[in-house]
């Protein structure tokens, strides 16, 4: 498990469950600058003692700031007549702004992982909701940070093994009297009875109504509608994660899935199939005259049609895909150019560059086929045989 510094000095809210204790050791390990902020709610006797105690040790332990705060949790909740867990919410966020702004912190990084996103989403469903309570908790909400929402409890717990790092448990987690804790410890087991990815699924779900709910215009593609278009190609969650993130980037990235392929091209994404490129297909005649240029008045003069000089040519003319090395002279020009150079200043994307095809007489090329002649094949008033030819395809 790795994770990416914050900016400026964070706030860890440390509880000493195995959750906070795992992201104040990230961050250590990323190089954060953070500081520990510690709530005893006073609401499980001795236990609360002991995970205050416990904190302490492990701030010490590791150098780490931490500030404390006890509050009459039991108190407040009857002040305002809420439940002692939205009181315990109220007072640990209303403190931990305060002490953001007192200690100059940017942001407040709370331990929140796969398993809660999971379980946001489904109590949220089961209280009725809509696209906002299927996105579940988001990884930055103002100042509240929650680095670890990529992160499974079990990934989390093999790392503290591999630290040998201690962390205390709630014992009112194991209750299961708060609708939370139901889902935790007898839905979600039987959702991965059913589908052992089941949570990750559920993630990735939030994650995609977040992207678009919080699509702009002007970000191009959101995650949700990646998704809608990719996903039908055979490309995976992971590919198209990596598409949403790498999506201004350079031009020249090609991402595969088993039938499709997609390239980032001038900020655009361009899906094609895999299938091998055939060669195009190309009907030939040769007409005679004794005034060819007004022959070439009265014929189609698009990017499908050449007419060359016959008598110049090597026949029969040979069809294939271009090759790096190879050169023309194009029509209208003195000096020979690469055809890798002269695709490129066309701004052919690299689907069209892999598509694209030419026609030799002999060892030179004739025609860049769709593109330009070869000048030295061009028709001239001299010319008495005009090798006409058409793209069919």
């Amino acid at each position: 498990m790795r994770l990416t510094a914050p900016k400026g000095r964070t706030i860890v809210a440390l509880s000493g469950g195995a959750d906070s204790v795992a992201l104040l050791r990230l961050l250590l390990e990323a190089g954060a600058q953070v500081v520990a902020l510690h709530c005893n709610f006073h609401l499980r006797g001795e236990e609360s003692d002991r995970d205050e105690r416990f904190v302490s040790a492990l701030c010490q332990g590791l150098g780490v700031e931490l500030h404390l705060r006890h509050f009459d949790t039991r108190a407040y909740a009857g002040e305002k007549g809420i439940s002692l867990e939205m009181a315990a919410r109220e007072l640990r966020y209303e403190w931990f702004e305060q002490m953001r702004v007192e200690l100059g912190c940017e942001d407040i990084a709370v331990a929140h992982h796969q398993d809660d996103q999971a379980e946001t989403v489904l109590l949220n469903l089961l209280r009725g909701t809509g696209l906002r309570g299927l996105a579940g908790m988001r990884r930055r909400n103002g100042h509240i940070i929650r680095p670890l929402l990529g992160f499974s409890k079990q990934e989390i717990l093999a790392y503290l093994r591999s630290l040998r790092q201690d962390f205390v448990v709630d014992s009112t987690n194991l209750e299961r009297e708060a609708q939370r804790n139901k889902i935790r410890l007898d839905v979600l087991p039987l959702l991965r009875d059913i589908n052992p990815k089941a949570v990750l699924h559920i993630c990735q779900t939030a994650d995609l109504v977040q992207s678009y709910l919080e699509a702009s215009p002007s970000a191009g593609y959101s995650l949700h509608a990646l998704h809608e278009w990719l996903q039908p190609y055979g490309f995976n969650s992971a590919q198209i994660r990596e598409i949403f993130r790498e999506q201004g980037g350079q031009s020249g990235a090609i991402y595969e899935s088993p039938t499709h392929r997609l390239l980032r091209d001038r900020g655009r994404l361009l899906l094609t199939g895999r299938s091998e490129t055939s060669l195009l297909t190309l009907s030939h005649s040769i007409v005679e005259t004794d005034s060819p240029l007004d022959f070439l008045k009265g014929q189609p003069l698009s990017s499908d049609h050449a007419y060359l000089d016959a008598d110049k040519l090597e026949l029969p003319l040979r069809q294939r895909p271009w090759q790096q090395g190879d050169r023309f002279r194009p029509f209208g020009m003195r000096g020979s150019r690469l055809v890798s150079d002269f695709l490129t200043d066309l701004k052919l994307n690299r689907f069209q560059k892999e598509r694209q095809q030419v026609l030799l007489s002999g060892d030179r090329i004739a025609w860049v086929v769709g593109l330009r002649t070869d000048d030295r094949f061009r028709v001239t008033l001299g010319t008495r045989r005009v090798y006409c030819i058409r793209l069919e395809n």
